[in-house]
């Protein structure tokens, strides 16, 4: 079970040298993974889905045209999350929502992910947004969101992160996002990457994570 291994390399605090190993081996072509262009703004190299758990890298770069949101980046999973930070910062920054139906900034949608893309179904709950707690994360630091926050995560300076993303799903729970008030529903076809570029996102990772000086990862 590749999630309990990699929760076990990251407790044990070798993500990067784990990184590395992975990244290498995507950049050679040498696993079946191929990359997805994801609407919250990174590159997902999924390494593992098994059931309800799964194991990620997530790459964010200038470099890779970021895919298209018909939303917003604020959202919350269905799922609990571990995320360790391999180069770069990531600033999670935490949603204050108050439910209302007056003057409303934004409507909570579903979202339904099956492998062809992803439906977004409006609901009738409004909300207003405003930003709230913003935690920085540098590399080699490791943080959890359960399942249900609203959140959405910034990346500073000039674009560069990496991160391990292990996932837990709580049936329970559902994925949901903030999008315009008067938006239908609609369907998002997910941009799969093609072996060539999953390759390139790999090796751009496994060199920024290699010159990079992580601590601690």
């Amino acid at each position: 079970m590749r999630y309990r291994e990699v929760l076990g390399v990251l407790t044990d605090g070798n993500a990067r040298e784990w990184a590395l190993g992975v990244l290498t081996e995507i950049a050679a072509g040498r696993t079946p993974i191929l990359g997805v262009r994801h609407p919250l703004g990174f590159l997902c190299l999924p390494v593992e889905r098994d059931g309800g758990l799964g194991v990620c890298v997530h790459i964010w770069t200038s470099a890779a045209r970021p895919a298209r949101s018909t939303t917003s980046q604020i959202h919350c999973h269905s799922w609990d999350l571990i995320s360790h930070v391999l180069y770069g910062q990531v600033c999670n920054v935490h949603a204050a929502l108050t439910d209302t139906a007056e003057s409303p900034t934004h409507r909570v949608f579903e979202v339904v992910s099956a492998p062809e893309g992803d439906v977004l179904r409006p609901t009738g709950r409004t909300v207003r947004y405003a930003p709230g707690r913003a935690d920085l994360f540098a590399a080699g630091d490791t943080y959890t969101l359960v399942a249900g926050a609203f959140h959405s995560s910034v990346i500073p300076g000039d674009g560069e992160a990496a991160t391990v993303a292990l996932g837990r799903v709580r049936p329970e729970r559902e994925d949901l996002s903030l999008g315009p008030l008067a938006a239908p529903l609609h369907h998002v076809r997910r941009e799969r990457l093609d072996a060539a570029d999953t390759a390139r996102a790999a090796e751009l990772a496994r060199r920024s994570l290699w010159t990079s000086n992580t601590q601690g990862g």
